[in-house]
């Protein structure tokens, strides 16, 4: 059962899948596909994205920082932290899984009003700066339909490529605003987004004038951190 179970995340390891393509990626009978599907997704190996389709989940992120394995997110720690100190504001990293971006590594503004994300929570792909930002360096034959449902639009991806950072206000949630910018690997591969967020009353309707430069400082030192450790591809 156990070799059943890893066969089920492997398959979710690159896209989500519908119980149908789980089937068709894993061989399996479609009952015992889903018996473990469902079963993993109770003890959060495994979640469901905005479509129903089944993704890889939070809990497998907990226990790559915990075992220290992914060096993105054991890197990511002290610089959001560094991150938060510096805008007041809390701090997130998103990785980008199909449809949906990953809350990763996260560092919550220590009093006052603020704007809470889990760790392990699933947004999506199509409003917010990170949602940007991840797209914005994105392979165009990855992009699929996703800017056919955004909030925004390719010219708007290319700007935020040209100036380095994203903006949002009040599109991924009312009253929230963000700033994000990307993790890249030295071949211009985007690895993550790093984020600051907050209330609209404190970032204004500009944030990227207020703190694009420190989040796009907490990213470049992530990427070089990486590169430097090699652990950049």
């Amino acid at each position: 059962m156990l070799d059943k179970a890893s066969a089920v995340l492997a398959a979710l390891e690159h896209q989500p899948l519908t119980l149908a393509g789980l089937v068709t990626a894993t061989g399996l009978a479609r009952p015992t596909a889903h018996r473990l599907a469902v079963a993993l997704e109770f003890h959060r190996f495994v979640g469901r994205d905005l479509q129903g389709r089944f993704v890889l989940g939070p809990r497998l992120l907990e226990l790559a920082d915990a075992a220290g394995e992914d060096p993105l997110l054991s890197t990511a720690g002290p610089i959001l932290t560094r991150l938060r100190d510096i805008t007041g504001e809390s701090a997130q990293l998103f990785r980008r899984q199909g449809d949906i971006r990953v809350c990763v590594a996260m560092v919550e503004r220590p009093s006052g009003l603020r704007d809470t994300v889990p760790l392990g929570a699933q947004l999506p792909m199509t409003a917010g700066s990170a949602a940007q930002v991840l797209l914005a360096w994105e392979e165009p034959e990855r992009l699929g339909t996703l800017l056919d449902k955004a909030m925004f639009t390719d010219s708007t991806l290319q700007t935020v490529r040209r100036r380095g950072w994203a903006q949002s206000v009040a599109e991924r949630e009312p009253g929230v605003a963000s700033v994000s910018a990307p993790v890249l690997a030295p071949s211009g591969r985007i690895l993550a987004a790093v984020s600051c967020s907050g209330p609209i009353e404190r970032l204004s309707r500009y944030p990227g004038r207020l703190h694009g430069a420190a989040v796009m400082a907490a990213a470049e030192r992530l990427s070089e951190v990486l590169r430097r450790s090699g652990n950049a591809e």
